[in-house]
């Protein structure tokens, strides 16, 4: 088959206008985040095992909300806060398996079984308040040749680490030692925000910092803050 497209990209928001400047069709967004697509074409097109489990689990007490699994296991269980809500398979042509769940705060929990292989376990949490910022970086140490990059994912959790589905905390990134900041971005379709900047609003909880080496060998320190929550560090060590 042919995918249009891999990433979001700048230009055509078809069917949108104004503000929105970017395409949303993307299996991952302009961030580099992946979308629940994404783990859609996992399941059908390779023989990775996946079970992705979605939406997010913050809602308004007693909303129905369709639950959708993306999975090549061969049955998946849902249990909400213990209490299993069935075990279902695809069939056919069917991309998905789907419940529809009157919403409870707490764990949703997918275990997906497949013969002979150890079961696949998705968990959702219902998130809390922001309360502080945890930063991933996606190569730890990178080379010192003043083009290498380090991408450093941005989480705003609650105070149990659960990242926040809904969170759009302004966070102002500062960087130390042998690196800067070239570049930060959400995936937010409508934002106006430059990717030239040393902050960026966090959009369904995510932002992201795009860090480059020096040509001098040593360490990248990045630190996240925003107003109210705790902040985080990071280091990246370049040679």
């Amino acid at each position: 088959m042919y995918i249009w497209t891999g990433f979001d990209y700048l230009g055509e928001p078809t069917p949108y206008s104004w503000p929105a400047r970017s395409s949303y069709f993307g299996i991952v967004d302009l961030a580099g985040f992946p979308k629940d697509a994404y783990y859609m074409y996992q399941s059908e097109w390779t023989d990775t095992p996946v079970l992705h489990v979605f939406p997010h689990w913050n809602w308004r007490e007693g909303e129905t909300v369709d639950i959708w699994a993306y999975t090549n296991c061969e049955e998946v269980e849902l249990l909400l806060n213990g209490e299993s809500l069935g075990t279902k398979r695809k069939s056919g042509d069917e991309l998905r398996i789907q419940w529809r769940v009157p919403f409870a705060p707490g764990t949703l929990k997918a275990i997906g079984r497949t013969s002979g292989k150890e079961p696949m376990i998705h968990e959702v949490k219902t998130a809390g308040a922001p309360a502080g910022i945890v930063l991933a970086a996606d190569r730890s140490f990178i080379a010192a040749d003043g083009d290498d990059l380090s991408f450093v994912t941005v989480s705003v959790v609650d105070g149990k680490g659960v990242v926040v589905p809904d969170a759009d905390n302004l966070i102002e990134f500062t960087v130390l030692g042998e690196g800067k900041i070239i570049g930060v971005d959400n995936g937010l379709q409508t934002s106006g925000e430059s990717f030239k900047a040393t902050s960026r609003k966090a959009f369904n909880g995510l932002c992201l910092a795009v860090i480059q080496s020096t040509e001098v060998a040593g360490n990248i320190t990045v630190k996240a803050a925003s107003a109210g929550l705790n902040e985080s560090v990071v280091v990246i060590v370049t040679n």
